[in-house]
């Protein structure tokens, strides 16, 4: 991707961005693809091993676990499987565990947070698989492009791709020349008029 998600949020009308509380597990990880979402119940991940066989090439699993963040819904074992299936990484609204492993594997993790603890795989639990999902106040849905960076994750809904690509750039060029404008000495008050 050649935008950050901070450009790409902006661009979009300042819309979806994930919670603050997402963040990459490791320094300069990035990810960039089309969401494949997965519902899962608390404590469980059972419907994670589901998603990554489900997956195609190059999609990005955002994951919602209900609100319980004290287990480590994703380790070692899972990011090779994912990346076997050519996922471009993982979003998810809990924790994860084996971090140093995952990053040196170099898959792509946002998440709230680490935790030690695992889970379990009751196949009686309830959850879902590339279904529209609230993550906080953003509504995934499959397919949508989901961005993250070291600033964070955005969501760009699938019809509004194009669009949000093209106000990127030029976002990029304006950018660019407030840049070269202030390295000639002009000052930021006077290029936005704010004196």
């Amino acid at each position: 991707m050649d935008f950050g998600s901070a450009t790409l949020h902006e661009a979009a009308g300042q819309i979806g961005a994930l919670s603050a509380a997402i963040k990459p597990i490791a320094k300069g990880m990035t990810a960039a693809g089309p969401a494949f979402t997965v519902k899962s119940p608390p404590q469980n991940n059972l419907w994670l091993h589901r998603a990554i066989s489900k997956t195609s090439p190059g999609d990005v699993l955002v994951v919602d676990v209900g609100g319980h963040y004290e287990a480590g819904y994703w380790g070692e074992i899972m990011t090779v499987a994912a990346q076997a299936r050519g996922i471009a990484g993982l979003v998810i609204d809990g924790s994860v565990r084996d971090a140093d492993q995952i990053e040196a594997l170099g898959f792509p993790v946002f998440a709230r947070g680490l935790s030690i603890r695992g889970t379990g795989k009751d196949v009686d639990r309830p959850g879902a698989l590339n279904e529209s999902l609230p993550f906080g106040d953003v509504i995934v849905a499959p397919g949508d492009l989901v961005v993250g960076d070291a600033d964070g994750v955005v969501v760009i809904p699938k019809d509004s791709v194009d669009d949000v690509l093209a106000k990127s750039q030029e976002r990029e060029d304006k950018e660019a020349a407030i840049m070269e404008r202030l390295r000639k000495g002009e000052t930021t008050l006077d290029i936005y008029g704010l004196s």
